[in-house]
């Protein structure tokens, strides 16, 4: 086959009310999210998976699937307000521990951080079956290492985690009155816990979550 034969200007790509279709049966037949480059891969040359999925997510607005960003990717989720109706079908899971769930919430707020950084916010050692406990529920992974002597590696959270909870980024954690009002809290953190374990309501949103970029390094 020649590259002539290849040309897309010969072959031109399909219109985009196709290329609508195109991505939704993609996205609807997988099993994770999806990344545009993803869904770029599996569609025709010369398709613009961007624009199409602009224009579905538009048709999908309002309806009771809709299309979610989670993270860098995409995927077709329940309407948010219609919850409920699963509720019946909803599995309940075992309850972390609560030096998982402080551990879990150390990572999500104060990515990367270090195993070390965790265990001096938390004041107490963090034990590698809490480590390797939040691992296996893919809820956090390992980072980058650190660019400092021993070169520690740091843990970060998981697309599955913003997944899970039905957030976009990690931007969109809710602040301790949140929690707490949700149920998540049942009692007040110890006071020099309260500011590094949970944002502040009053910081500035724009304020980064993670570190300088130029403090780590590939693993």
């Amino acid at each position: 086959m020649t590259d002539e034969s290849l040309d897309p200007q010969r072959f031109p790509p399909p219109p985009l009310p196709e290329q609508e279709r195109m991505v939704e049966a993609v996205l609807f037949a997988s099993a994770h999210p999806m990344s545009l480059r993803e869904i770029a891969a599996r569609l025709p040359r010369g398709c613009d998976p961007a624009e199409a999925m602009q224009s579905l997510c538009a048709r999908y607005e309002g309806r009771g699937v809709q299309l979610a960003r989670v993270g860098d990717a995409w995927a077709f989720r329940t309407a948010a307000d219609l919850g409920f109706l699963m509720q019946e079908s909803m599995v309940e899971s075992r309850r972390l521990s609560r030096a998982a769930t402080e551990t879990l919430a150390i990572i999500a707020y104060h990515q990367p951080v270090t195993r070390a950084e965790i265990e001096e916010i938390r004041g107490v050692a963090v034990s590698k079956g809490t480590l390797d406990q939040l691992i296996e529920l893919e809820w956090v992974r390992i980072g980058r290492r650190r660019q400092t002597p021993g070169r520690p590696v740091t843990f970060v959270v998981t697309e599955t985690f913003l997944d899970h909870f039905g957030l976009e980024s990690a931007r969109d954690l809710p602040g301790l009155a949140e929690l707490r009002a949700a149920g998540l809290l049942e009692s007040r953190p110890q006071a020099a816990l309260a500011p590094t374990l949970f944002r502040d309501e009053d910081a500035d949103a724009d304020e980064p979550v993670a570190l300088a970029d130029d403090l780590f390094e590939d693993e």
